[in-house]
């Protein structure tokens, strides 16, 4: 995913600058596969828990636009081009596809969990890598993330236990 640079004022070498513009990219078209996915769960989430979590993966998507806003905004602060398309996002997210057969409420309770399971061990990955290349800022904002997916993953694990 090769994302144009801008001219910044950012004292970040340029290197790693484009480093992590490519590794918040990455992340923003998970988040982004994430977030339509639990979009998905809940406009067609069916059973005797409909109501529960028809209003948990709404509360859910939520959470992730924020985190999303926060991905994309880092990359374009560090002078790259967000790639914030569904298209790019469906391009290159490495999140398995929806399956749509699904709408029993554990079923699709299930689906997500691994979702985020997912999403939260490349969120990780890519705090160690932001860390690697020594810019806190964005491990900061990758931590931040992991912290409110983990809580995510615990709220829909809570259903399956």
């Amino acid at each position: 995913m090769i994302s144009t640079m801008h001219e910044t004022r950012n004292d970040i070498n340029h290197r790693i600058r484009t480093s992590m513009v490519e590794l918040l990219n990455q992340q923003l078209a998970d988040a982004f596969d994430l977030y339509s996915q639990t979009k998905q769960s809940h406009w067609n989430v069916k059973g005797m828990h409909f109501m529960q979590l028809h209003l948990l993966f709404d509360e859910l998507a939520e959470g992730l636009t924020v985190q999303i806003d926060d991905i994309a905004e880092r990359a374009t602060a560090l002078g790259g081009t967000a790639q914030g398309t569904a298209r790019m996002a469906a391009e290159h997210s490495r999140l398995p596809a929806y399956p749509e057969h699904i709408t029993s409420g554990v079923e699709v309770v299930a689906v997500l969990a691994e979702r985020y399971a997912q999403y939260g061990a490349t969120t990780r990955a890519a705090i160690d890598n932001a860390l690697e290349h020594e810019d806190q800022s964005t491990a900061d904002l990758f931590i931040e993330i992991s912290r409110k997916v983990d809580k995510a993953l615990w709220f829909l694990e809570a259903h399956l236990q």
